[in-house]
């Protein structure tokens, strides 16, 4: 069997900085019309979407998809509400954990996995200030470790 190809369309680096991810999983997003055309086409954007829970569904809201330009009256609202496909027994576990203090749902990525459009949403638990400047920190000490082994390595 062949592995499946997987494309990347949107990332949320924002979330990574804001949020420390504690689980991971993959959810399927219920599309109409020419949004998934948009979307292989890669425009797409996350970076002020989030998730909640509502009658034991999980919807996704703030996730923008462009309207396709060769659509026409088919074409939906690129703000809309859409509806995330996932496992009774999973959504009982995201309700459960994201009811406690401190945690939440958040996208992570968009993505196709074959033909099918995927998105990878995190558990998270928010940050404090004090933990995105070591996080900031780190990076600046990781870019100076290149910068450094780079003109050394000359």
């Amino acid at each position: 069997m062949a592995k499946e190809s997987v494309k990347l369309i949107a990332n949320n680096k924002k979330a990574r900085f804001d949020y420390f991810i504690e689980e991971k999983k993959e959810a399927g997003i219920v599309l109409h019309g020419t949004e998934v055309k948009s979307l292989r086409m890669g425009k797409c954007s996350i970076k002020e979407s989030f998730i909640r829970i509502e009658n034991g569904e999980v919807f996704i809201y703030g996730m923008h998809i462009s309207p396709y330009e060769k659509g026409n009256i088919f074409n939906k609202d690129p703000l809309r509400v859409r509806k995330l496909m996932l496992h009774r027994g999973e959504i009982n576990k995201l309700l459960g954990k994201s009811a406690e203090k401190g945690y939440t749902i958040v996208p992570l990525q968009v993505y196709l996995k074959g033909s099918l459009v995927k998105v990878e949403i995190g558990l998270a638990k928010g940050k404090k200030l004090y933990d995105k400047r070591q996080d900031i920190a780190k990076k600046d000490q990781l870019r100076e470790a290149r910068k450094e082994f780079k003109i050394r390595n000359l």
